[in-house]
């Protein structure tokens, strides 16, 4: 395939009538790229200027992870969000059961944004997380510091998640839109009245993923890439985070690979902390992007 890199905006086209009005706003500002994967694209969107900022979204999600924290540091940050490779909007690629061959995707896209490449601050949302490490390890110069939220693939105990009815299967109209609402609430937010109308329709217009990468997280998977990393980690994660329950658990699962490592709580909030937490989410994020590098010393 010819390499080939398109920037600029093709969205007001695609926008539906029911787009939430934030969504619409980011997706009219944003600057939307696409980069080679697998047999497709890699779709990217940016917003603003200064160094870049990648945010990487989690399971079964895609840029829309992100709609809550984009507008906070776009005035100092280039933040780059993408569709993860088989994810949202983007190809799946080559392996979709490597995590390696989804770094890959990303490290090349971000060759291509970002010519210079100049290392960047990569934060990594669950899933997000793991594939921001596989990054680091795959290709260290490109990567500054990674933030880790809520990521599995630490070996720490998860508790049994009772979901209602899957939406696809039947429902339709109140009843879709309730076992929407309860299945959000068993996985992603801690108090069902942040199940909101957003939460909602971003829940409902995300697309089934093509990748098989969120099947390779469990038990362990971070724990066997971080040593391959040099990288400054560090962590945010949900009070309440009902997927990976216990930030100070996990937190000294990581501390033992990278005794440096700083975590931040967000407070009374739930896996998704940047959503339902988000402004005490963004303070949190800035205050550890703001920190100096530290002299990482792993143990392996």
């Amino acid at each position: 395939m010819e390499t080939e890199l398109y920037m600029g905006s093709r969205i007001d086209s695609e926008v539906s009538p029911d787009t939430p009005e934030v969504v619409r706003d980011l997706e009219q500002r944003c600057r939307r790229h696409e980069t080679p994967c697998g047999e497709g694209t890699l779709v990217w969107r940016s917003w603003g200027t200064g160094k870049p900022l990648v945010l990487l979204h989690g399971s079964h999600g895609s840029w829309l992870h992100w709609v809550r924290n984009i507008e906070a540091f776009e005035g100092s940050r280039q933040v780059i969000v993408p569709d993860l490779p088989g994810y949202g909007e983007s190809a799946p690629p080559p392996d979709v059961d490597s995590l390696d061959s989804h770094a890959e995707a990303l490290a090349a896209g971000l060759r291509l944004l970002l010519p210079a490449e100049d290392p960047v601050d990569i934060v990594g949302f669950s899933l997000g997380g793991l594939l921001g490490a596989h990054l680091a390890a795959l290709a260290p110069g490109l990567v500054r510091r990674l933030v880790v939220i809520g990521s599995g693939g630490l070996d720490t105990p998860m508790p049994e998640v009772h979901l209602r009815i899957r939406p696809q299967r039947g429902l339709t109209g109140e009843e879709l839109r309730e076992a929407r609402r309860h299945n959000l609430a068993a996985m992603m937010l801690h108090h069902l009245d942040n199940v909101d109308d957003l939460a909602l329709w971003i829940d409902a217009n995300t697309a089934r993923p093509t990748s098989r990468a969120h099947y390779q997280v469990l038990p362990d998977k971070l724990l066997l890439v971080l040593p391959r990393t040099t990288t400054q980690v560090d962590a945010l994660w949900g009070e309440h985070d009902g997927l990976h329950p216990g930030p100070e658990l996990n937190a000294a699962v990581l501390r033992e690979l990278h005794p440096g490592l700083e975590l931040r709580t967000v407070p009374g909030v739930g896996h998704w902390c940047m959503y339902e937490g988000a402004a005490d989410f963004n303070r949190h994020l800035r205050e550890l992007l703001e920190l100096p590098l530290r002299t990482v010393k792993t143990r392996v």
